[in-house]
């Protein structure tokens, strides 16, 4: 991994010059670090990841297989953010996340069920 790439992550979350530089870089430039600046959508209210996310979601199919790491995991908050911010405005990744998708919608954990992530889904599912 290119170790100006990880000078250049943010180092918090107001962080919005190195998010912004990050953009302006572009997919496949931050290809190396696309699991760290995952990290920084965690909260969709954080300013840097109001800034990646449209990113994020521009890249697509490559963004899937570190998306569906986090769908896997066990922090809602973060599916919730996700798929809101990133995976609502990508076509390309409601379709690949297709079965990820329809397991949050039909059979979510009580605790995704309590972040409404069932609901989320769903209404993914539904908008082409």
């Amino acid at each position: 991994m290119s170790l100006e790439l990880l000078k250049m992550l943010p180092r918090d979350k107001h962080d919005v010059q190195r998010a912004e530089a990050l953009v302006q870089l572009g997919y496949p430039a931050i290809e190396p670090v696309l699991p760290q600046l995952l990290r920084w959508t965690q909260d969709g209210n954080w300013p840097v990841a109001r800034v990646l996310a449209p990113l994020l979601a521009d890249i697509g199919p490559y963004l899937v297989p570190h998306v569906r790491l986090i769908l896997n995991g066990v922090d809602d908050t973060w599916k919730h953010f996700l798929l809101q911010t990133i995976v609502a405005d990508s076509v390309e990744m409601k379709r690949l996340l297709l079965p990820d998708l329809e397991r949050l919608a039909r059979y979510p954990t009580a605790s995704e069920a309590a972040e409404e992530l069932d609901s989320i889904a769903s209404a993914l599912i539904a908008i082409p």
